[in-house]
């Protein structure tokens, strides 16, 4: 049975939104959770389930680190809190996995720090999916684990992207692209130029550029590579857009009667679209490129957003996803991961 370990104080609602994900997870996924926090409220959320028969255990951690804490001072001065507790259960061999719905930061720079990186890996990348208008997912990272890139840091996370993309989402050949602003093979600034001559010799299906429109078509690419300044901020507005449209259309609703008894007459088709575009559906962001699987889920995931996480991160482990980053990057040209 795979092992997860879940920071159960890490979400904006925690540990609430953690347990009863956990438990969810523990039933319908069948996997072994380790729920690390501060015991008497993480009992109290326990209390109202039943989970007796489930494979959930409680490790305690009397430290919390909040959304507010500087990521260097968290790692530094809280060696107790549930990220510090949960990822040294992973670096010791107690668990496979590791989930977190914390500080993003802190959560990254203790991984980092307590886990290490894979030996031909020099920066972490954070993937993040999306929903496409075929019905699919597009990975695009770097999302926000590296501010500054250089060529051979793009070109790891194409690999470790495909590889993700492979295991988790079941593709063959995932399409991999580069996020530019044109799709001619000339444009972008000199990283992206650079990153395009390199990745078009690599054993992986390599499509060329693609402009930030087409990401969410599912036509051109299943992996989309890109700085972590880029990619954070096409999450952040990804994000707003999201929320803008389900915003005006809840506003839609409520002042037209027309509008609906049409949602009325199309509740289904209403649902399922909710559905592709909730984050909570994909559960969180890998950060790849760490020893263990370790996924980073949003402040305000739901339990299911806890339980998708889980699941995520199960795969990874299942899959045996680090071997395969390891050994194809090991393969690569030294220059290239420079």
């Amino acid at each position: 049975m795979t092992t997860v370990v879940l920071d159960a104080m890490g979400s904006d609602h925690a540990p609430r939104v953690e347990v009863e994900g956990a438990v969810a997870a523990a039933r319908e996924l069948g996997v072994r959770v380790l729920l690390v926090g501060q015991p008497e409220a993480v009992r109290h959320e326990l209390a109202r389930h039943r989970h007796r028969s489930l494979p959930l255990e409680l490790v305690p951690a009397p430290e919390v680190i909040t959304m507010t804490d500087a990521p260097a001072q968290a790692f530094r001065k809280k060696r107790d809190s549930s990220v510090h507790v949960g990822l040294r259960l992973v670096r010791d061999g107690q668990a496979d996995a590791f989930v977190s719905a914390g500080n993003t930061g802190a959560v990254m720079t203790v991984a980092r720090f307590t886990l290490g990186t894979l030996p031909s890996v020099s920066r972490p990348a954070l993937a993040a999916a999306f929903p496409t208008a075929r019905g699919g997912a597009v990975i695009l990272l770097d999302v926000g684990a590296n501010v500054d890139s250089r060529v051979g840091h793009l070109v790891q996370f194409a690999v470790m992207g495909e590889i993700y993309c492979r295991t988790v989402f079941r593709i063959r050949h995932p399409r991999v692209a580069l996020l530019s602003i044109g799709e001619e093979e000339g444009k972008g600034n000199e990283l992206v130029r650079e990153t395009h001559n390199e990745l078009k010799h690599l054993p992986i299906h390599f499509v060329g550029n693609i402009e930030g429109r087409d990401v969410f078509s599912g036509q051109v690419a299943d992996v989309v590579v890109c700085d972590g300044f880029i990619g954070n901020i096409a999450l952040k507005i990804s994000e707003g857009v999201a929320e803008l449209i389900a915003a005006k259309l809840k506003e839609a609703l409520r002042r037209d009667w027309r509008a609906l008894l049409g949602y009325v007459l199309a509740r289904r088709a209403y649902d399922e679209f909710r559905k592709k575009i909730d984050y909570a559906e994909y559960g969180g962001a890998p950060l790849l490129g760490v020893r263990a699987p370790t996924v980073i889920a949003h402040g305000r995931s739901n339990p299911n957003a806890i339980k998708n996480a889980i699941r995520v991160a199960a795969g990874m482990a299942a899959g045996r996803i680090n071997e395969k980053i390891e050994r194809e990057l090991a393969a690569l040209p030294v220059a290239l991961g420079t």
